[in-house]
């Protein structure tokens, strides 16, 4: 059984992605869509916990990574997901793992 995100270490989160986004690539070579997917989803939450979130900041706008088109309005977050909306949508408030929001680079 594996242990819970937050009782790893930097790099067995590390090692973790490394496998998932292996399997990631086997699953779209074998063209199995769906379990794509889920692998994407353990990346981009097992992602979210290598993020410094003093650098997310509630009422900020930001951009989603790898989609140019899509901004979203963070309002809270709580444990490694941002919690808001999508600018231009019409969804209720949604979470997403940190992950996905395009972060400043410091330095």
């Amino acid at each position: 059984m594996m242990s819970s995100f937050n009782t790893m270490t930097r790099r067995e989160i590390e090692a973790y992605i490394v496998d998932k986004r292996e399997k990631m690539r086997k699953a779209e070579m074998m063209g199995i869509e769906n379990e794509y997917r889920v692998y994407e989803r353990q990346v981009l939450i097992a992602e979210s916990y290598l993020i410094d979130l003093s650098q997310i900041e509630p009422g900020k706008i930001y951009k989603i990574v790898s989609n140019e088109d899509f901004y979203f309005k963070v309002e809270y977050i709580k444990g490694v997901f941002a919690w808001g909306f999508y600018l231009g949508g019409n969804e209720k408030e949604t979470g997403i793992p940190v992950s996905m929001l395009q972060l400043s680079r410091k330095g």
